[in-house]
């Protein structure tokens, strides 16, 4: 329990005022615990075999996408120069602005400022720093708030950062993690007689479309003083103008200092990004009051060159505390030369008395206004619709948020409080819980203004036009009135791709979603972007939103609806274009009419999907299926009778496509002998559990969804096929005691899969094999088992512990009635992730690791579906014990069902037509 419950010892002593104290549920760390380097997994000799055609392809591709100044989406072969390792913390910010992480030792790090790049390593001139004198001048104390052994140090030379006082041990003082919150204790360090909180707060407040799309962040400081003499503490913000890596020596950055309203007053650092990027300005700043002195020294190098160097900057903090006041009146710096970095200063200084307590506030904002994709396309970030485009939003951001930050935390503990104070659930799922939320930050998410942005004007003189089809369908309401939905898109090659955006749905437009936001009734939400991970670089990877989007659901629904309204649109739209499955060697065409895309494209999202191409995500038969369960999911969870409309067509089209997957006509769909599934290297024969499961449960949501828009014909025909399928599934699959992997005849085909969805009837199997039997417990749950009680080592993925798999599996077992076995699969993840005893991977959870707890694919979205635990618990047991609510057994069947025709559209949706209040809906299989 040491490792993640808060040891009160009266409430951190003087700490328990103006929330400096963490809460009793948060992840812990000493800041001088070991970062241990991560170890990533490899794949076996046979498993390689196996792999080497693909290998030669996707090597010959990444080459060919460098030579146009593209990364590639997957990239195993180029090595980051930073060797990951367990040091991660809270990501800073709201969502999708750009992130930096910052490491819970206090290194700002995970820079990913630019769509789609991520510069792991730490910027070590970025620190916060404090200098003590008291009374008398008997005592001094001048050091960093960081831990002096610590990776990206010594290497800058006697006038670098090395010359500061890297005097803290660390011992003495514990990080808190409650995302979107942080603590860090310094309990007597570096003076006995002085307690410090500094608290981290970003604006993630579910269902607040405003604040949460801000980047800023701040950081409060509280001071204690215990000893008899009177204290001036001075606190130092430094800042390098960079965004990670190399990019402080690029040149051409400009500083300038500030004095802003309400006694806001800090430095600009207006940095010039390189190949073409947009431009970004960060704001770092300090509010001073009556009793704190803010000064700035807005330039300083690292190197001998500069005008005035690190080690002068930190000379003159610890003589004097504070820089001249002249310094605000300095203007704009001269730009930067190539090679030389430019870092600026803020410093904060108060008094405080024997027994006395005081807070100082500082704030960071970064503001980089348009977000640009490779292939020219180019967008305005959310949250330049409040503040602006200009170099000047940063400092009215960090104005705003050292205004707002209490109203902030206020709904933040609102938010949090019922499930913290909840005394039903464990300790280590309270925290983790939200801890995970930290991807919706970190996870490279983009969200622009609009779900209809018009691109910038470019010179299209040499755009070559493609064959991209579009689909119009007819929705005839009960009133008569006739709406059109219409889904075109227009695409140019390459980087002068123009696109028409005016392919949208004229019922939506005039009936915005019904979810209400308390800042913005007629705010639809904006459109929104997050990767599959930091590692696999493709937006909104439709197989793994699958199971995230339970969070965006819960928390910001209307970005939920939005995504699945963008992926709506895709199936009704078809791209010619030629792309080459690097698996099978195959061409084909990039997307096709109907079929759900596996992503919504790399480097011109939304324009340009689809930019995995291992397989042929066409010829998948999990995506389709997942559309429409989520689809119903969302619709019968928001009672958003607009947004069932606006899909509707689109649903239609997906089942209607998954019916060539039929291949023996008994109305189940079968596998076709390669991995056409998410689990991309597990090949499947036949009929298989996983996507069986997920085509019966999607003729059920087809059905119930048809039936509450009044197009009962089509309702009939789902269930119709669905009783024939079910008794289908059953026959070849069911084994007594679970599900087979498939019905085929290889060496795995009887395997135990965690993931087969049909859930309840296997669930107690595949808990005392799958999890149990893996370390007693503690890993996870093992993707496949065979039934002797040995891990599936057909391939790679099959020996691999999924963790958002297992959170998912965990759900269905709380959907179950099984909480206990749920929470101790669940725990398992927690343990080897999140623990002081596992491997390392808190706020960097990755896809999967293996049964010696190596990673593959760290910062990934999957471990969203924590919160389809969430979404469990929170079910009235009045629906989790009334099986009879099954929308299926409303649904007669006439005799002409069978033979209803394929025409698409809706028939008639009647406006009595109402969404059930149950958010769950039953797969009877």
């Amino acid at each position: 329990m040491e490792i993640y419950l808060w040891a009160s010892r009266k409430r951190e002593e003087g700490l328990d005022f103006d929330s400096a104290a963490p809460p009793e549920q948060a992840w812990r760390r000493r800041l001088n615990s070991h970062a241990n380097i991560l170890k990533e997994f490899s794949v076996t000799f046979m498993e390689a075999i196996k792999m080497v055609r693909l290998g030669i392809r996707l090597w010959s591709y990444v080459r060919e996408e460098a030579s146009h100044g593209r990364k590639a989406p997957i990239d195993p072969f180029t090595r980051i120069s930073c060797k990951p390792s367990a040091s991660q913390g809270v990501p800073l910010g709201g969502m999708g602005s750009g992130s930096i992480s910052r490491g819970f030792r206090g290194e700002f790090r995970q820079w990913q400022i630019v769509p789609g790049t991520c510069e792991p390593s730490p910027v070590m001139a970025n620190q916060f720093s404090i200098f003590i004198s008291r009374d008398g001048g008997n005592k001094h104390y001048a050091s960093v708030l960081a831990p002096g052994q610590h990776e990206g140090l010594g290497k800058a030379g006697d006038q670098g950062i090395d010359s500061w006082g890297w005097n803290l041990s660390g011992q003495h003082s514990t990080y808190h993690a409650l995302f979107p919150r942080a603590w860090t204790i310094y309990d007597g360090e570096p003076d006995p007689e002085l307690k410090i909180s500094c608290r981290q707060i970003s604006p993630f407040i579910p269902h607040n479309y405003r604040d949460s799309s801000l980047p800023t962040a701040v950081f409060v400081y509280t001071l204690v003083n215990t000893g008899k003499d009177r204290a001036k503490v001075s606190l130092l913000f430094t800042w390098a103008n960079s965004i990670g890596g190399i990019s402080h020596l690029s040149g051409d950055h400009v500083n300038e200092p500030f004095l802003g309203d309400d006694g806001v007053s800090g430095v600009l650092l207006h940095h010039k990004t390189a190949r073409g990027n947009p431009p970004v300005t960060f704001a770092v700043a300090a509010c001073e009051t009556q009793n704190v002195n803010v000064t700035v020294l807005p330039c300083f190098g690292l190197s001998e060159g500069s005008c005035v160097t690190a080690k002068g900057m930190w000379g003159t903090m610890v003589q004097d505390g504070q820089f001249d006041r002249e310094n605000f009146k300095s203007g704009p710096s001269m730009p930067s030369s190539p090679g030389e970095a430019l870092c600026a200063a803020v410093s904060a200084s108060a008094w405080v008395e024997p027994h006395g307590k005081c807070t100082v506030a500082f704030a960071l904002a970064w503001s980089s206004p348009k977000v640009k994709f490779l292939k020219g396309s180019s967008y305005h970030r959310r949250y330049t619709k409040f503040y602006g485009t200009s170099e000047g939003a940063a400092q009215d951001l960090v104005h705003d948020a050292l205004m707002n930050y209490k109203r902030w935390e206020e709904d933040i503990e609102k938010w949090q409080n019922p499930i913290l104070r909840d005394d039903r659930l464990p300790e280590w799922y309270k925290f983790t819980l939200f801890n995970e939320l930290y991807f919706l930050v970190a996870g490279g998410t983009v969200w622009i203004d609009s779900r209809l942005p018009a691109p910038d004007k470019r010179n299209h003189r040499n755009g070559e036009k493609t064959d991209v089809k579009g689909t119009e369908a007819e929705v005839n309401l009960s009133d008569g009135a006739l709406v059109k939905h219409t889904t075109t898109s227009d695409y140019y090659s390459e980087d002068e791709s123009v696109v028409n955006h005016e392919g949208s749905n004229s019922y939506s437009q005039h009936h915005p979603i019904t979810l209400l936001n308390e800042e913005n009734d007629s705010d639809d939400g904006g459109r929104f972007l997050y990767l599959e991970g930091v590692e696999y670089v493709m937006w909104c990877t439709y197989d793994v939103h699958f199971y995230a989007s339970f969070a965006l659901l819960e928390l910001f629904p209307k970005i939920e609806l939005n995504i699945q309204r963008d992926f709506a649109k895709a199936v009704l739209s078809e791209d010619g274009r030629k792309v080459k499955f690097l698996a099978e060697g195959n061409t084909g065409i990039r997307k096709l009419r109907g079929a759900v895309p596996h992503d919504l494209g790399t480097h011109d999202p939304w324009n340009e999907m689809n930019a995995y191409n291992i397989h042929d995500t066409s010829q998948w038969k999990d995506l389709n299926p997942k559309f429409v369960l989520q689809v119903y999911r969302d619709f019968a969870a928001t009672g958003d009778m607009s947004f069932g409309v606006d899909v509707w067509p689109a649903v239609r089209a997906a089942m209607e496509y998954m019916e060539q997957f039929d291949r023996d006509g008994d109305c189940l769909i079968e596998n076709d002998g390669f991995p056409d599934q998410t689990y991309d290297t597990w090949t499947v024969h036949g009929v298989s559990a996983y996507c069986g499961c997920l085509w019966l449960a999607a003729l059920q949501a087809a059905a119930a969804m048809a039936l509450q828009l009044g197009d009962k014909p089509f309702a009939e025909y789902c269930k119709g096929k669905f009783l024939k399928a079910k008794s289908v599934f059953e026959e070849k699959l069911w084994n007594g005691s679970y599900f087979n992997y498939d019905s085929g005849s290889s060496s795995n085909s009887k395997s135990i899969q965690t993931d087969q969805l049909a859930g309840q009837c296997t669930l107690q199997k595949i808990f005392d094999f799958n999890v149990m039997k893996v370390k007693g417990g503690r890993m996870g749950a093992v993707n496949g088992m065979h039934p002797n009680g040995k891990v599936d080592e057909t391939c790679m993925q099959s020996r691999e512990i999924w963790t958002g798999v297992t959170y998912g599996v965990a759900a269905t077992m709380i959907l179950a009635g099984m909480e206990k076995e749920a929470f101790t699969t669940a725990e398992g993840i927690f343990t080897a992730g999140w623990s002081e005893e596992g491997y390392g991977y808190w706020f960097q959870t990755p896809e999967a690791w293996t049964m010696d707890g190596h990673f593959r694919s760290l910062i990934y979205m999957r471990p969203l579906s924590i919160w389809g635990m969430q979404w469990a618990l929170s079910m009235p047991k009045t629906v989790l014990q009334a099986p009879e609510i099954n929308i299926m057994d409303r649904i007669s069947i006439s005799p002409s069902a069978a033979a209803i025709s394929h025409e698409f559209g809706v028939r008639k949706i009647t406006n009595k037509a109402k969404c059930f209040g149950a958010a769950v809906f039953h797969c009877s299989c």
